[in-house]
């Protein structure tokens, strides 16, 4: 099977591009396997591994195993001969692997770049594992993972780490070293793990690799950004819970529409079919996450036993166009058209369903743009992002309606994208948001881990930005994340921030810390 390794005419219909591309997820399905010779003796001019390891959507009996074999990472093909290669596996109880409990092998093809995605099951639940790879004489750095508790573990507590934008030339990683030293069950990340953009001059570091316009270039994006260190031990310290953004295909795209003026929907979708590729190629995701041409099911749920649900959303694949020309505008009317989407008719059915039916006692959203309807403008005038949910009002109203119809149910709203910490309280009644308003939900806005560079801990205005949304409880616009622990009785978060991300010496604090009450919605400071 071949994939266009060049952009689509304009003329190419999208029908046929689906059809031409639809057996990519069957295909994904099978990449740990192949027919003819695999090469099983293999040598290396230098480490395979040197991507590292990864895993991911833990279940009560097991996880998803990543790596990469790409001895020169930012060749377009990691430097690997146009063969497969068998790789093993090991998953043990302790470090040393003296108590190995499963092992196996599975094959990394040229096909999905060499990319390996094991799925362990059969596992007790509830424990923490060590996990390792083997290719040849060459062995991959050790991870650690867990299964998640049994389905009907009702106590106990899960820590979770909150992160999102990571723009490799705008800063260094530092929070990820902290988040480490945090020691989370789970590290959820929220989107624009890599930015598009071509290399730019007079940044902390450079964008190498050339331009993200064809699979290559994004495969070699993906690897520049996991040539640093700190990320690569932040996704070796715990499994990810992963969901994009935009500029993992373009900024601010929508569905089919691109963002630049004149450019064309068949040349977004073959950009997102190559994005979307190599995404899936270099995150701990499952087969079932497999794309299939511009097409790849990333909302999905996942379970802690009784005590969590985690909903991952996908709020940029299934949009309508951002209303009333997009970025920052008075409402104009778009805004509150009753077939203007974030999620897609399918994806907002499965949320409501899951919602309202679940029974675990936190259920969490994890998904990319701020929910709470943010005037930023003071006065009597109104200014909304247009693509956050404010510009897909009657939507956003459905689900906070839904988020209210249960408080037992203790929904958190998890969100990135916007370079800024936030703490939310999210509140609904029939006319508008305001003093009067219920509140039905907490939303944590993570800053960036490094784009935007350093920050601000006092942004100009933001006495005014707290008088104009009373719902606002903190804003900071330094960079870092939210680090959470959830129990039987409440849910702690903390804004952990970075006070310099453009040298290796950043120190990481606690800005501001919350605390929201089983049954009882709404932030409260800690």
């Amino acid at each position: 099977m071949h994939f266009p390794a060049e952009p689509f005419s304009a003329g190419r219909s999208r029908r046929r591009f689906l059809r031409t591309t639809t057996s990519l997820a069957a295909a994904a399905v099978w990449s740990t396997r192949a027919e003819g010779r695999v090469v099983r003796a293999a040598s290396f001019p230098a480490d395979p591994f040197a991507l590292g390891v990864a895993s991911g959507e833990p279940s009560a009996d097991g996880f998803v195993l990543w790596t990469r074999l790409a001895p020169r990472p930012l060749d377009p093909d990691g430097g690997m001969p146009h063969e497969a290669f068998e790789v093993n596996w090991d998953v043990a109880e302790d470090e040393r692997f003296a108590r190995v409990v499963q092992r196996g092998a599975a094959t990394a093809t040229p096909d999905w770049a060499h990319a390996v995605h094991v799925e362990v099951d059969g596992l007790p639940p509830g424990r923490p594992y060590f996990y390792r790879f083997r290719c040849g004489s060459a062995s991959s750095p050790v991870g650690r993972t867990r299964t998640a508790p049994a389905p009907d573990a009702a106590e106990g507590r899960v820590r979770f780490v909150v992160a999102s934008c990571q723009n490799w030339e705008e800063g260094l990683y530092t929070a990820y070293a902290q988040a480490v030293r945090d020691d989370p069950d789970l590290l959820l990340h929220l989107g624009d793990y890599i930015y598009e953009y071509p290399a730019r001059d007079g940044k902390t570091r450079r964008h190498d690799g050339g331009p993200t316009d064809s699979l290559a270039g994004f495969r070699v994006r993906h690897a520049l950004y996991k040539t640093d260190g700190l990320l690569r031990a932040a996704h070796a310290a715990c499994p990810w819970l992963v969901t994009w953004d935009d500029h993992e295909v373009d900024d601010n795209y929508a569905g089919a529409v691109p963002a630049a003026a004149g450019a064309s929907p068949e040349g977004l979708l073959a950009r997102r079919a190559w994005a979307y590729r190599a995404y899936w190629e270099h995150m701990p995701l499952r087969a079932a996450s497999a794309p299939a041409g511009p097409s790849m099911r990333l909302y999905r749920s996942v379970p802690w036993g009784r005590l969590a649900t985690f909903r991952i959303l996908d709020t940029r694949q299934y949009r309508t166009d951002q209303p009333c020309g997009d970025g920052l505008k008075a409402p104009c009317g778009e805004e509150s058209r009753d077939d203007a989407t974030l999620l897609g008719a399918e994806q907002e059915r499965w949320l409501l369903d899951g919602l309202r039916g679940g029974s675990a006692r936190w259920n969490v959203l994890a998904q990319q743009v701020m929910m709470a309807r943010v005037d930023r403008v003071p006065g009597p005038a109104e200014a909304y992002s247009m693509d956050q949910w404010p510009g897909y009002e009657r939507e956003r109203r459905r689900v906070l309606r839904a988020l209210g119809e249960r408080p037992e149910a203790n929904p958190l709203v998890l969100t990135g994208d916007i370079h800024s910490h936030w703490a939310n309280d999210l509140v609904v009644d029939t006319d508008g948001d305001g003093a009067g308003a219920r509140t039905v939900a907490a939303e944590l806005v993570t800053t960036s881990i490094s784009s935007g560079g350093n920050g601000t801990a006092a942004p100009a205005g933001l006495a005014a930005l707290y008088a104009e949304n009373p719902f606002v409880r903190f804003h900071s616009q330094q960079r870092g994340y939210v680090l959470c622990e959830a129990g039987s009785r409440e849910c702690r978060c903390e804004f952990r921030v970075v006070d310099a991300v453009d040298r290796p010496d950043g120190q990481v604090s606690t800005a501001a810390a919350f605390v929201v009450a089983d049954g009882r919605p709404g932030l409260v400071p800690a």
